[in-house]
């Protein structure tokens, strides 16, 4: 439990214990023995039996009494240790509840944050029954959950913000947009969602407790979630093809793809809702027709995923697309990334874990739980999904850069007499990918394709410079200032020069 200091709220915290009434005539006086303390302090809790001995007695009764263990008076209580509550970090509270007299609640103030406990032990009886209420400051949310709150909350503000830049970039270049792009805004805008659906959960559950409303709102996060995975694993494996940078269409693959997507999703959703309503101690064989699915189009996208992205950059590298294939080079090195940092985490709870059967463990690992379990997942993805925006962010002449290959100077060859350009061209593939100069056909292709027209710097030049794709200079010829004068022409330059403008040979 968390003091009132550490999150805030309107109510002093504290631990509400409610006894019920015994409903048996058998036992005239059923008692049961009860204590409320902080974990740090359960070293003052009971006696040991004999100096060498690590066995305590915990409850008081008439034998203890006489080994001096504790008094007469406390006869049905939880024994402490001498001076304990001087020596204790907490209040310990223990005392003795007649079931039969209809007991009255017990409240056990909470001043500081720490990991209480409530133990209790039939004395007399060994049928009862209690509820227990731990009561933040702050809400209803379990103190090991509300750190989710705040972390949601600033999960759905990036996002928006992540929004807002990719929406401005979008609009400002929404003539050059890509297919990918627009699947890149559809998950943008689904995060959004789903972040904004996942805190107004947890918010929900702070003011108003566990109820059917909540335990709906928890389905549809968790049906959120499922289509978050699936979308993202669609999203990563066409960007891996090459989809709208590389190819303009995936054809049939595009169905397959979708297919394997919509599987993932189904399949998410059974896990989601099996992992609600089946408790692990229920649990039997048959909960692996739920988990084998799920593995098995996980372990599809990622081989499927791997394989596409390194037949991308294959295929740039061999066209000789350096810029294409660094941008996918960068994609290869996050994901490389991302596995490394999954797995490292994962190694290093491994250790953590391992720990888990040690009292302390839970005492002392209950305020980070949420972070290992869930929120270290959350900004590994936050990383990954902002890089992949960033890489394919929308910009000027974007159909330009991803319908054409880089220009090709073939053979440039530089011998006594100067310079000789051999060709020089281009090429612009359409959008649904039916262009007959794919695949490194550099077959030169006239003005109303769009294409560069292949023309030999031999030929007459009959302006000053030509214009290159976004209208800038690639070469300029005989501007002003750069003539040469009578005097100074050497028969080489004059050579030359003839070479270049077409006179003479």
């Amino acid at each position: 439990m968390y003091s009132r200091k550490a999150w805030g709220g309107s109510v002093e915290p504290y631990i509400l214990v409610r006894f019920d009434k015994a409903a048996t005539e058998s036992d005239p006086d059923p008692i049961v023995s009860f204590v409320i303390f902080e974990w740090r302090d359960e070293q003052y809790i009971g006696r040991v039996r004999t100096p060498e001995s690590i066995d305590k007695e915990y409850i008081c009764d008439e034998e203890n009494v006489q080994k001096n263990y504790c008094n007469e008076t406390d006869i049905g209580k939880f024994i402490l240790s001498e001076n304990a509550n001087s020596k204790s970090q907490e209040v310990i509270t223990t005392q003795t509840v007649h079931l039969k007299d209809n007991p009255s609640p017990i409240k056990y103030e909470v001043k500081r944050t720490g990991y209480y406990c409530v133990g209790t032990y039939g004395y007399t009886t060994n049928s009862y029954s209690a509820v227990v209420v731990f009561r933040n400051s702050y809400g209803e949310l379990p103190a090991a959950q509300i750190p989710k709150l705040p972390f949601y909350g600033g999960l759905t503000i990036t996002y928006a913000v992540i929004g807002v830049f990719w929406a401005f970039l979008y609009v400002q270049h929404r003539q050059d947009i890509l297919p990918v792009q627009n699947y890149i805004t559809a998950i943008i805008v689904f995060l959004i969602i789903e972040m904004l659906m996942t805190w107004g959960f947890y918010d929900y559950q702070n003011r108003h407790g566990s109820n059917v409303l909540a335990k709906a709102l928890m389905t549809i996060v968790s049906i959120l979630n499922a289509g978050r995975n699936s979308f993202s694993f669609f999203l990563l494996l066409i960007v891996c093809m090459g989809y709208g940078v590389v190819k303009p269409s995936l054809g049939k693959t595009m169905l397959i793809v979708r297919g394997l997507a919509a599987a993932h999703f189904i399949f998410g959703v059974i896990y989601a809702v099996a992992s609600l309503t089946i408790t692990p101690d229920s649990a039997g064989p048959l909960v692996l027709l739920v988990v084998l699915p799920l593995a098995g189009t996980l372990t599809a996208f990622y081989v499927w995923t791997l394989n596409a992205l390194n037949t991308t950059m294959k295929d740039l590298l061999d066209r000789k697309q350096s810029v294409k294939a660094m941008m996918y080079k960068k994609l290869w090195w996050c994901i490389l990334a991302s596995i490394l940092v999954i797995f490292g985490f994962f190694f290093i709870n491994s250790f953590t874990f391992a720990g888990r059967s040690d009292p302390d463990f839970v005492p002392n690992h209950w305020k980070t739980r949420w972070f290992i379990l869930d929120g270290w997942l959350n900004l590994v993805y936050l990383v990954d999904i902002t890089y992949v925006a960033y890489l394919w962010r929308p910009t000027a002449n974007n159909r330009r850069f991803a319908m054409s290959d880089e220009a090709c100077y073939s053979a440039i060859a530089q011998d006594d007499e100067g310079f000789e350009v051999a060709s020089f061209g281009g090429s612009f593939d359409e959008e649904e990918g039916n262009s007959p100069h794919r695949d490194g056909d550099r077959t030169p292709r006239g003005p109303d394709d769009g294409a560069i027209p292949t023309q030999s710097l031999k030929q007459p030049v009959t302006r000053d410079h030509r214009e290159s794709l976004d209208g800038e200079p690639i070469f300029a010829v005989g501007e002003d200032g750069d003539k040469w004068s009578d005097d100074d022409e050497s028969p080489r330059d004059s050579t030359e020069r003839s070479r270049l403008t077409g006179k003479g040979t």
